[in-house]
């Protein structure tokens, strides 16, 4: 079955000599892996392995077959043009983590045209915008929202939030739990929108405290997610 539909990358893999595997989140189809024969080799080629860098906006033309092979994409153009995630630090380092974790959290052919709305949005709104430090926290939280463990806000007031059930408690039991400083700004990141994420202060301890909080958090609720191994890289430009 040939498709067109939107598309952003999360990763690609150089395959033999000159070929990639790219898995994309699709529009109309989720999450699909694609087979690129000779896109590292042929100058003459119109599929350029430039278009399949994380978090790329396409525009594809691609057969899916469904049968839990590669597919194959015919066409590509690009749907967006990132002005600055590439060539700014911090930016690129959000971008791959985000990728990482999205690869890691969105299982193999999903559609969700909601979630992908929210992506487009995200990434464009990154690339236009100055002030991104706390950008990738608050994307992991919408992200839940997706993902179905989006935390219960009811009884926000209390003084921990329970990690494992998802949930603002009174009182500490067993399970891991954000408490003090880091709950005051995982508080603070909930129910607020992109353009207010400024006004949310954080020393740079504290924001890596919370993101580590919330890969835990993201660990908890999702079977097989492991730690991205850009938490790492991250961390370090954040540093």
């Amino acid at each position: 079955m040939q498709v067109t539909t939107k598309a952003i990358v999360l990763s690609s893999i150089k395959y033999g000599d000159s070929s990639l595997i790219v898995k994309a989140y699709t529009e109309k189809a989720g999450l699909q892996s694609y087979l690129l024969k000779g896109v590292l080799s042929s100058r003459k080629s119109k599929i350029k392995a430039a278009y399949f860098q994380p978090l790329t906006q396409l525009e594809i033309v691609a057969s899916h077959k469904g049968r839990g092979t590669l597919e194959h994409i015919r066409e590509v153009r690009a749907n967006y043009h990132y002005h600055s995630i590439y060539s700014d630090m911090a930016k690129n380092a959000i971008a791959i983590f985000l990728a990482e974790i999205l690869l890691k959290s969105i299982g193999e052919g999903e559609e969700d045209t909601g979630l992908f709305q929210f992506l487009e949005a995200s990434f464009q709104w990154l690339d236009t915008h100055d002030l991104v430090s706390n950008f990738h926290l608050y994307f992991m939280i919408r992200l839940s929202k997706f993902l179905g463990f989006y935390p219960d806000i009811s009884n926000s007031d209390t003084m921990y939030f329970d990690l494992q059930a998802g949930q603002f408690v009174d009182t500490p039991g067993l399970n891991p739990l954000l408490h003090g400083t880091t709950l005051y700004h995982f508080k603070s990141l909930l129910g607020i929108k992109f353009d207010a994420l400024h006004t949310v202060k954080m020393a740079k301890k504290e924001r890596q405290e919370l993101l580590q909080n919330l890969v835990m958090y993201f660990e908890l609720h999702l079977h097989g997610f492991q730690k991205p191994r850009s938490l790492a890289i991250l961390n370090e430009v954040f540093n």
